[in-house]
């Protein structure tokens, strides 16, 4: 087991690392920018250092100033939580050369999921099902172009092949919507990612967003602990996760995540990480991306199986082998739900920074939330505005969304604005209580007429 090591991130996530490396009995070295000075969560770790102004290129992107912070402090593993550096490969590398261990997947797989129309012939090499789709267009030549799309169909969906979370995604239905899409999606990847390239892929109507969390070791074996649906989106960014998926039956299911995690096994995957599929509305599976990383919403795959996600990738990260840290049948007990909390105006999703004037979550015990707030502090423009998350589990997912609902609704946030509304809004809804899911559900529930 590592000695100490260093969390390099902030909030929620820093938090949920830190009281999982506090109960694996390994000495901690948090970080903060000037903007998170005060965060509470600091309070949790051993030891806390500065690393640099409130933006991000400067602190938690600063790669130079986290190796060299890792090498003064004696630390003998560096956890990245999500997002920031954490899919990063050169990153990874660079903790690695100094003689301690990223905590998460080989840099190689890091790499060679980072770049998406690499990672989609890779995976299909070992057999993944995957929609049709197109190499990295030649964007120089509108006639390659265009020849690419009416191989694969209309509509299409143009993406960046070198990151994620909805940026740069844009659909085009024709041939007169095409160039202008790619023109703009090889824009925003170029100001978003330092990568202009983009692709093209089948755009599904109405599809739904399944992922399989997946673990593997450094001994060759991996295995599988179910899947989360995430269908429920805004401008491609997930708010609301649950396991398992409803309405799809379980033997369907099941096949895929056992063929997903065989499949992972044969590539060699040596960490945590998270396939992301869409299924259409006849549930066939198509490969989406694969992110090699923990997800936000680890913790209802942790809700129903009683395996911490966190500790299980640090211990195989350790060296351990997945037979020692996992129980030998994991099996799905009731229904979790997440929703995420973010500081932004409901009607349309824009990021509504402030200053947390009140924030008292619901104290029930049974409501597990994670976050890297207090009362009191700033909501910065700086970072990703979610403000918690919080999580549900129950015997049926009826209950579940009921207890979710109250929860939620038990929050008092004063300040500035929440999405909290839109969300109760979701899930109170018809389309989501029949397990109706689907990319579009968000805009289709808040675009229809309150009832009375």
């Amino acid at each position: 087991m590592f000695n100490k090591v260093l969390v390099a991130n902030r909030g929620a996530v820093a938090a949920r690392v830190l009281r999982a490396l506090y109960e694996l009995g390994v000495h901690t070295v948090a970080v903060y920018s000037e903007a998170d000075a005060h965060a509470p969560y600091l309070e949790m770790s051993s030891e806390a250092y500065p690393i640099g102004p409130a933006a991000a290129r400067d602190s938690y992107l600063n790669q130079d100033t986290l190796v060299d912070l890792l090498k003064r402090t004696g630390c003998d593993g560096l956890h990245p939580g999500y997002g920031f550096l954490a899919e990063n490969a050169e990153f990874a590398a660079k903790v690695n050369a100094a003689s301690a261990r990223f905590i998460g997947p080989s840099a190689r797989w890091i790499d060679a999921m980072g770049h998406k129309t690499k990672a989609r012939e890779l995976a299909k090499d070992y057999g993944m099902p995957m929609a049709a789709g197109s190499g990295v267009l030649a964007t120089d030549n509108p006639e390659a172009v265009k020849e690419a799309a009416r191989a694969i169909g209309y509509p299409v969906l143009v993406k960046p092949a070198g990151g994620g979370g909805g940026i740069g995604m844009l659909p085009a239905k024709d041939e007169s919507e095409l160039i202008a899409a790619v023109e703009r999606s090889s824009s925003l990847a170029a100001r978003g990612f330092g990568n202009a390239e983009v692709y093209l892929e089948r755009l599904m109507e109405r599809p739904r967003h399944v992922e399989f969390q997946v673990l593997g070791d450094m001994h060759g074996d991996a295995c599988h602990l179910f899947e989360r649906d995430c269908s429920v989106q805004r401008r491609h960014q997930k708010i609301i996760e649950e396991s398992p998926a409803p309405n799809v039956p379980r033997d369907h299911v099941e096949g895929m995540a056992k063929r997903i995690a065989d499949i992972m096994r044969n590539m060699g995957y040596d960490n945590i990480g998270t396939v992301e599929m869409l299924m259409s509305r006849d549930g066939e599976f198509n490969f989406l991306e694969m992110n090699t990383r923990l997800q936000v919403e680890h913790g209802v795959t942790e809700e129903v199986t009683g395996v911490d996600l966190v500790k299980a990738m640090v211990r195989s990260a350790a060296g351990e082998r997945l037979a020692d840290i996992l129980p030998k049948d994991i099996r799905i007990d009731g229904h979790s739900i997440q929703a995420r909390v973010y500081a932004e105006d409901p009607k349309n999703f824009f990021p509504s920074p402030g200053k947390l004037t009140v924030f008292r979550p619901p104290e029930d015990k049974s409501i597990r939330i994670e976050t890297g707030y207090a009362e009191g502090r700033d909501v910065t423009p700086f970072y990703d505005p979610m403000i918690a998350k919080v999580i549900v589990k129950a015997a049926t997912r009826e209950r579940a969304i009921e207890q979710l609902v109250d929860a939620l609704l038990a929050f008092d946030i004063q300040g500035l604005k929440h999405n909290i509304p839109a969300v109760v809004a979701i899930l109170k809804s018809d389309a989501f209580r029949n397990g109706d899911v689907h990319t579009g559900i968000v805009s289709e529930v808040l675009a229809r007429p309150k009832k009375g």
